[in-house]
């Protein structure tokens, strides 16, 4: 029988980080009205007989505040690409000029606005849940080694406490994170 080892809290916080980090990735993707490389992150581009990021088959580029430029680097695959980015459903219509696709940012809609905010509220419930489920697997490690005899009941109350504070402080900057990113799109 594997024996339990003492459970150590930085791990937990380690990927409560990532889960806010992750959250600060996906709300890159959504756009505010100005133009920024990260809007095409979430695209992928069926390619070669796979889907692939749209990164590894063109470069995209901020040429100007409201347009984005992709420049593909295999002219077989533009048409592919500018299919992906139209069915992205961000809103974008790409205009082809030989290799490279010239995206205007049109500025965005009061109802727009409001839906971008909705999936930002998405994303950030979506990153708290994950932040709940590495609570809920600190404590059941923190369970398992006090029942096994690792630490002792005061010890094991202790580190849940301290896990629980950790849970409120990434929820914490979820919550602030979703607030600047609403902000920043309700803005005109």
């Amino acid at each position: 029988m594997a024996t339990t080892e003492k459970p150590v809290l930085s791990k937990y916080r380690d990927r409560m980080d990532k889960a806010v980090a992750a959250l600060k990735e996906e709300f890159g993707s959504l756009r505010t009205g100005r133009a920024s490389a990260s809007l095409l992150d979430q695209v992928h581009v069926e390619a070669y007989g796979s889907s692939m990021p749209l990164n590894q088959v063109a470069a995209v580029s901020v040429p100007e505040a409201r347009m984005l430029s992709v420049n593909v680097w295999d002219r077989g695959m533009v048409v592919s690409v500018e299919k992906a980015i139209r069915s992205a459903g961000l809103g974008l219509n790409p205009v082809v000029d030989g290799q490279n696709l010239r995206i205007p940012i049109p500025p965005l809609t009061e109802e727009r606005r409001k839906d971008l905010a909705k999936i930002a509220g998405k994303y950030a419930e979506q990153q708290k849940i994950a932040v709940r489920n590495v609570r809920r697997d600190a404590n059941d490690d923190l369970k398992k080694a006090e029942k096994d005899g690792v630490i002792n009941q005061d010890e094991q109350k202790r580190m849940e406490t301290e896990v629980q504070k950790m849970t409120d402080e990434s929820i914490k900057r979820i919550d602030e994170a979703l607030k600047t990113k609403e902000q920043e799109i309700m803005q005109v």
